[in-house]
């Protein structure tokens, strides 16, 4: 399976690949070839982006690299999520520099929060506490997704033309673009286009023996060092095995490595089971979210014992990993253990691949990382999901992804609630299209004078702040009762009891009676001590019959009066 011929949507992609086969309790070598071509891509992605991330971080080039390999290995063998590639990322490189410039570079305390991060992530995981990530809706993640997608293409774009973003953050590498045109490297420019024909115009028949990703990558490497030699590479790799670190904690500093350690158990636990919900939308599968913490806890664990900075389940490499084929956790230990013969043996090799080449290809998987038929979908649908795709693709291009997701949560939550309420609020008053032909007989004979008004479903409490006016609103000034249907009410909450109240006060300063139709046990037990209610019945039907019979009989008291 290539690149190329994945789907643009991660809603739309096969489960690994045509050739996938389905696990059963042992591993299917039928999947060897998938698994291998997947953590290769992912290795070879990863590579700069653990060199980058570990000498942003303070700790080194090295130590980004070690990071890689042993949160990748460990987060693949012990996690949840088979096709999930884990290692340094940008939302935890932020924490963890601001730990090391907070300890002043002591390794032993630095790389102790690391420790208990690993540590209290494997609790979160033993409590069960990852499955109410799943709450996150789709738009949220699809405008994730596509965020990630946009921010790829951009820290690219400069090295597309032999430049390079001398700024962090999307901000700057939309800084270098113009910098970059302006003075282009005429080899990188050749190889990035080299590279892009490849990825984008590679055979789909041919994928099937070489991912377009890897073809790239060996031709432009080639070209590059036979052809074009002064176009910008990777330059020297470190080598060498890992120092253990022995983790320290003294009573002056174990608030700080303590404070530190939460920020980044909470953030790595979080950036991990997003980047599952990507997987499981592009792989139609399900992660399973304590297991994939305590995975992850395990690696950031290890990795602080042996000086690697901590890790994540890192959205691009588990996205290359997927449409380059990767099926089980197989893939995501060959990332790590690519990265490990690069740290061992390939160095020399690694060192020659020209930026231009992978710029290339992580344009194109930031274009296939796009939701494109998802934003097709919703252009046709609720304008409230498009709002929450844009503002969470928006976000988390310019501000980062947990602010994005925390964000796009909230707007998603806000959305649905008013989308509900409305549904409730248009159905409240239903005197005009009750269908039964005993009611309708009994609200005919009534004229006019008995408004009913049903609750479908449990009210929320954003219907319940509007009850009241939309109450007042359709009350008339021949109404004499009014039928609160609770029938198909499970159970309501404060608000929605509390504008209850409202409505049945409102009635008895006009002087109209509230009956009610409650079956729930739960219903009735909030509305016990609501004020206002003549009587409570168990059908519509029987409060329509006693509310005729009271009209009825005050009819003929003024007729007999009027005698």
């Amino acid at each position: 399976m290539t690149v190329t011929e994945q789907p643009t949507s991660a809603t739309d992609a096969p489960r690994g690949g045509a050739d996938a086969k389905p696990n059963s309790g042992f591993y299917d070598p039928a999947n060897l070839r998938l698994d291998l071509y997947g953590g290769v891509t992912a290795g070879v992605v990863a590579l700069p982006l653990a060199l980058a991330f570990g000498e942003a971080s303070g700790a080194g080039p090295i130590a980004g690299l070690w990071g890689a390999i042993i949160v990748g290995f460990f987060a693949a063998l012990l996690g949840g999520t088979p096709t999930q590639v884990s290692g340094p990322t940008g939302p935890m490189i932020v924490v963890f520099a601001g730990v090391f410039a907070s300890l002043s570079g002591d390794l032993s305390l630095i790389f102790a929060s690391v420790v208990v991060a690993g540590l209290l992530q494997i609790a979160f995981g033993m409590l069960k506490l990852g499955r109410y990530i799943s709450l996150v809706p789709y738009p949220v993640v699809s405008g994730f997704m596509s965020g990630i997608g946009v921010i790829i293409i951009l820290l690219q774009a400069s090295r597309l033309f032999g430049g390079a973003p001398e700024n962090g953050g999307t901000l700057g590498a939309l800084d270098a673009i113009p910098g970059a045109v302006a003075n282009p490297n005429l080899s990188a420019v050749a190889l990035g286009a080299l590279t892009l024909a490849i990825v984008f115009g590679w055979p789909k028949e041919w994928g099937k023996y070489v991912p377009g990703a890897l073809a790239a990558l060996t031709v432009g490497t080639v070209v590059g060092y036979l052809l074009l030699p002064d176009a910008p590479n990777l330059g020297d790799i470190p080598v060498g095995l890992p120092d253990f670190v022995l983790p320290s904690i003294t009573g002056d500093t174990a608030f700080i490595i303590l404070e530190a350690a939460i920020i980044l158990a909470i953030l790595g636990s979080i950036d991990s089971l997003l980047t599952s919900l990507v997987a499981d939308n592009m792989t139609r599968t399900r992660h399973r979210s304590n297991q994939e913490l305590i995975g992850q806890g395990v690696g950031n664990t290890v990795a602080g014992l042996f000086g690697a900075i901590p890790g994540a389940g890192a959205t691009m490499r588990t996205v290359v990993n997927i449409r380059s084929g990767g099926v089980t956790r197989l893939s995501g230990v060959v990332h790590a253990a690519f990265l490990l013969a690069v740290v061992l043996v390939l160095g020399p090799v690694a060192a020659v691949i020209p930026h231009a080449v992978l710029a290339g290809i992580l344009v194109k998987v930031g274009y296939d990382i796009l939701d494109i038929q998802y934003l097709k979908r919703a252009l046709k649908g609720p304008r409230a999901d498009l709002g929450v795709f844009v503002v969470v693709l928006g976000v988390t291009v310019f501000v980062d992804l947990i602010t994005a997701v925390a964000v796009g949560v909230v707007l998603a939550a806000l959305a649905f609630v008013k989308q509900l309420a409305d549904r409730q609020l248009d159905n409240f008053n239903i005197t005009a299209s009750i269908d039964d032909p005993a009611d309708t007989e009994l609200l005919e004979a009534a004229d006019g004078q008995i408004t009913v008004f049903e609750l479908d479903g449990p009210l929320s409490f954003g219907a319940a702040a509007d009850l009241v006016h939309r109450a007042q609103d359709e009350l008339v000034d021949e109404t004499k009762f009014i039928v609160l249907d609770f029938a198909r009410t499970p159970f309501l909450d404060t608000s929605a009891t509390r504008a209850i109240e409202a409505i049945t006060a409102y009635a008895g300063d006009a002087d109209i009676e509230v009956f009610s139709v409650v079956t729930s046990d739960e219903t009735s037990a909030m509305l016990h001590d609501v004020p206002g209610f003549r009587q409570r019945f168990d059908s519509r039907t029987e409060a329509l019959a006693e509310a005729v019979r009271i009209l009825e009989q005050s009819k003929r008291s003024q007729a007999a009066e009027a005698l």
